[in-house]
């Protein structure tokens, strides 16, 4: 979790990238940001981004917020519909949580420290996460296994790890986590070239270590998940502050 002020006096204007994780956004500015994604622009006071939420940019002043970055076993019992229902896009967390997100808002806007503002979600989360349905053993495993290969994994191998069949893998897995397999693989390979070329290291450098087969491969990968290129992305900055 983090807390975001905005100190530029200047509009926030910023791309969201896929990243291994669904990401909570608690509005407590005085407006809502403007989400503009392939369904138009939308104003809303809290988000929730999927884990490749497609090309989508986040504009709005005076910008202050809570994040929270919550990994597919969290999510799965946060959220409170399957990760799947979030269909690859940016949802307003009043959608998914209707007058406890409202209230919630209010609880974090009367809230004088980010300290307090922190604690206070943590517990919020850990009180919807306490008797939902855990994520299956075998799925957490498998999702652990493409973490762990840095999305260097065969789905064979996965399957035959947990003892199902690919096809099973590939039902549940895509059920809990919102992602096939070869997805969830192809996002969390991303998510390191993002961070690589973000801090400042050349793309066929990036694409060799990452294991891409070739820079193209590289190239496709991005635009297919962030809507750019490499060097665009690379170029990105943020204007928020905590």
């Amino acid at each position: 979790m983090a807390g975001f002020r905005d100190r530029t006096g200047s509009e926030l204007d910023m791309r969201v990238l896929p990243q291994p994780a669904v990401i909570v956004v608690i509005g407590l500015g005085a407006g809502p940001v403007t989400v503009e994604s392939a369904s138009g622009l939308r104003p809303l006071s809290g988000l929730v981004a999927s884990l490749s939420p497609g090309p989508a940019r986040i504009r709005g002043e005076g910008v202050e917020c809570v994040e929270v970055a919550l990994s597919p076993r969290a999510a799965y019992s946060v959220l409170g519909v399957s990760p799947l229902e979030l269909d690859g896009s940016v949802t307003g967390l009043e959608d998914l949580w209707g007058r406890h997100a409202r209230l919630l808002r209010e609880q974090l806007a009367d809230t004088a420290s980010w300290q307090e503002r922190l604690a206070l979600t943590d517990g919020f989360l850990r009180r919807r996460a306490a008797g939902a349905p855990p994520m299956a053993v075998e799925v957490a495993a498998a999702w652990d296994a493409i973490v762990a290969g840095c999305g260097r994994v065969r789905i064979g191998d996965l399957a035959a790890s947990c003892g199902w069949s690919r096809k099973r893998l590939w039902a549940r897995f895509s059920a809990q986590i919102g992602l096939t397999p070869k997805r969830a693989a192809m996002l969390v390979r991303f998510d390191h070239a993002a961070r690589a070329l973000l801090a400042g290291e050349r793309a066929g450098d990036v694409a060799a270590a990452c294991g891409y087969v070739d820079q193209p491969h590289l190239h496709r990968d991005i635009q297919a998940l962030a809507g750019c290129t490499p060097g665009a992305l690379a170029g990105m900055t943020t204007s928020t502050e905590t």
